[in-house]
C-alpha cells in the first residue's frame, strides 16, 4: 500500500532522480503493515478495511507510471509462478545503470487463501495463469525490444481464482448481487490489461 499511496511521492522522487537505486515493492494489494486497509494497490471487488462492500475503482498501474519516464527499469514478477523470470528481473535490475523498480506479487494473510499461507506459492501460479497478475520486463538498456511480456495468454479459471480467497469470496455472502457485478468488472479489467500489454509489446518491437 505505501508504494502506491502514502509513500508514492517518495518512490516517484527516487525513481525520477536518475540515480542507480533498486526498489523492490512487495505488492500485497492492501496496507498490510497497518491492518489491511484498502489502497490504490487494491483491486475491484476486493474486501478490505474501508472497502467492506468491495472496492469499486480499478488498481493503479504503478509499473506503467514508472515506465512512462523511459529511463527506469521496470518489472512485474511472481516467484511462485515463474522463479526463473523473477531471478532474471532482479539480475537485470541490478545490472541496469539507473533506477529500477521490481514489483512482486505477494500473497499475505489478509488475502485469506484457502489452506492458508502454506499455499501462497501455488496461489501466485494461479494468479498468473488466469491473468490476474501479469509478468513483464521493461529494460531501457536492451538492444532491440525493450519490453518483454513473460506471461502467457490467460487460460481461464479467473472467477475460481477469486473465490479461492476470502478477500473476494466473502462479498458473495454479504453483497451477492454487487459481488457478481464487481467480479465481472474485475475480470474484464484483467483481460483488457493483457490486451494492452500485447499492444505495448508490439509498440516497443516497432
Amino acid at each position: 500500500g505505501w508504494a502506491y499511496d502514502i509513500g508514492f511521492g517518495g518512490v516517484d522522487h527516487v525513481l525520477a532522480s536518475g540515480n542507480d537505486v533498486n526498489i523492490f515493492v512487495f505488492d500485497t494489494e492492501v496496507y498490510s503493515n497497518t491492518g489491511g486497509q484498502a489502497s490504490k494497490a487494491s483491486n475491484i471487488g476486493q474486501v478490505a478495511q474501508f472497502a467492506a462492500a468491495g472496492k469499486e475503482i480499478k488498481k493503479k498501474s504503478l509499473a506503467e507510471i514508472a515506465m512512462s519516464y523511459g529511463y527506469i527499469y521496470v518489472a512485474q514478477v511472481a516467484m511462485g509462478a515463474n522463479p526463473a523470470q523473477t531471478l532474471k528481473a532482479i539480475q537485470e535490475a541490478e545490472a541496469y545503470p539507473g533506477p529500477s523498480l521490481v514489483i512482486g506479487y505477494s500473497p499475505c494473510e489478509m488475502h485469506s487463501i484457502k489452506g492458508g499461507m502454506m499455499n501462497c506459492q501455488a496461489e501466485m501460479k494461479k494468479a498468473v495463469e488466469c491473468g490476474y497478475w501479469n509478468l513483464f520486463r521493461f529494460n531501457p538498456a536492451a538492444e532491440g525490444a525493450k519490453f518483454t511480456l513473460d506471461s502467457k495468454e490467460p487460460k481461464g479459471g479467473y472467477q475460481e481464482f477469486l473465490m479461492n480467497e476470502a478477500r473476494y469470496s466473502r462479498l458473495t455472502r454479504e453483497f451477492p448481487d454487487r459481488a457478481s457485478e464487481l467480479f465481472q468488472r474485475n475480470e474484464k479489467a484483467a483481460m483488457d490489461r493483457y490486451e494492452h500489454l500485447l499492444k505495448l509489446k508490439a509498440m516497443y518491437e516497432g
